[in-house]
């Protein structure tokens, strides 16, 4: 089967359909002469993401046409998120891929099609997943989608019971997994989902189908996230992220809010935008404190700045300076402090680890009068740290990057940059 290591997105343009048709016989089959498709047939919709997956993915599928058909750009939008979730907070502080790490995701409902293993699997071979789903048709078909594409080794698909956790750890046989992924149901009841169809025009990737347990869950979407939120609280760190995607905007700050109420202040939020037709949101959680990029963690705007997480970076300008010199700066300032610090000139980056603000003026007043030293063990330490200076188009100009790395004190964050960028600016 193909892989993709890296993030790839094959469907950042619009995609163009008499392409697919010359490429894909069966696509061109149900394509109107005029080089539209018919989105309100159920059966050209389900024959766009089998011609989608088997072009781009090396994928194939069958799906009932009584239940949901993925769209498949959409899909992969949620897929990519995870991916760089997982890059950007890992043990080795890459921000990248790595391709030696194994990984195990959890689908909560993963439907008849299976494709967030599927496309999970093929962009990434060291993937495995548990695919849960509480309807009988469709863990059905799941099954024969995942024998279909020979990852039966790599997908474990298990039928739930609608009162049994969403999160079933015992059941899985698994101690610890890297992330849990869902999609709920949208709606709060049958009469929602209708008044919500008659409001809008045709949908650009799907026809109107799908089963009641796909659709429709009693205090929709939010309340299905609230209940993950809850069992989270009890499994905590046997999963890394916890993730779902939201299909309504305003259902972002009520999920964030109860985050909040939690206590639980590692958050993750972005949407997914597929042109300028389809957008969808994504909110993750961890009670581990491995902190994502910024452009991961805050991949919005359309979000009120009080409810996003806190920024994971902070930048400094130095103006007529060369980056040697930049980094001679930044190095000796650290190197001072009482912390673990390493610093690789070759590649102007440091990665550095403290227990405490051993830069402020309290600490040094303790420091005079006890002589203990500090313990290097990097469980212990309260905040993480990544420093890199990059130069600028101009030559002239030199940014120096802080990266917040893991750590749950931003106020401790906060006063870190603020005495770097002292430091380095005298």
């Amino acid at each position: 089967m193909a892989a993709t290591p890296t993030c790839n997105n094959p469907y950042k343009e619009e995609i163009d359909f008499a392409t697919l048709a010359l490429q894909d016989a069966d696509f061109a089959k149900i394509l109107k002469p005029n080089g539209q498709l018919d989105f309100s047939n159920p059966e050209s919709v389900l024959q766009l993401t089998k011609s989608l997956l088997k072009r781009d993915f090396n994928l194939k599928i069958e799906v009932a046409l009584d239940r949901l058909c993925p769209p498949v750009p959409n899909r992969l939008n949620y897929i990519l998120w995870i991916q760089a979730l997982l890059d950007t907070t890992s043990d080795t502080y890459q921000d990248s891929y790595d391709s030696s790490r194994e990984v195990v995701g959890l689908d909560i409902g993963t439907g008849a099609s299976c494709i967030y293993p599927l496309l999970g699997c093929a962009q990434r071979p060291n993937w495995r997943f548990a695919a849960t789903d509480i309807d009988d048709k469709s863990i059905s078909f799941a099954k024969e989608n995942i024998l279909r594409n020979g990852l039966q080794g790599r997908i474990m698909p298990l039928q739930t019971k609608p009162d049994g956790p969403l999160i079933p750890m015992d059941l899985l046989g698994f101690e610890n997994i890297d992330f849990g992924m869902c999609n709920p149901p949208f709606y709060d009841s049958n009469f929602d989902l209708l008044a919500s169809a008659s409001a809008k025009q045709r949908p650009p990737f799907t026809a109107c189908t799908g089963s009641e347990s796909e659709m429709v869950t009693a205090g929709g979407e939010v309340a299905f996230i609230s209940r993950m939120i809850e069992e989270s609280l009890l499994i905590q760190k046997r999963v890394q992220w916890y993730t779902s995607m939201l299909g309504k905007h305003s259902s972002l700050e009520a999920v964030v809010t109860k985050l909040r109420d939690k206590r639980v202040s590692n958050y993750a939020v972005t949407e997914f935008v597929q042109g300028n037709k389809t957008k969808r949101w994504g909110i993750a959680w961890s009670f581990g404190d491995l902190r994502p990029r910024v452009e991961v963690a805050r991949g919005l705007n359309s979000l009120a700045k009080t409810f996003l997480p806190f920024p994971t970076e902070y930048g400094i300008t130095l103006k007529k300076l060369d980056v040697t010199k930049a980094g001679e700066r930044v190095n000796e300032t650290l190197s001072n402090l009482p912390l673990k610090w390493m610093w690789k000139p070759a590649i102007a980056t440091g990665v550095g680890f403290t227990q405490k603000a051993v830069w402020s003026r309290a600490f040094r007043r303790i420091a005079a009068q006890s002589r203990d030293s500090m313990e290097e063990d990097q469980d212990n330490f309260a905040l993480g740290f990544k420093v890199s200076l990059l130069v600028e188009e101009d030559d002239s100009t030199v940014k120096v990057k802080i990266r917040w790395l893991r750590g749950f004190d931003s106020v401790l964050f906060e006063s870190f940059c603020g005495m770097v960028k002292r430091k380095v600016e005298e």
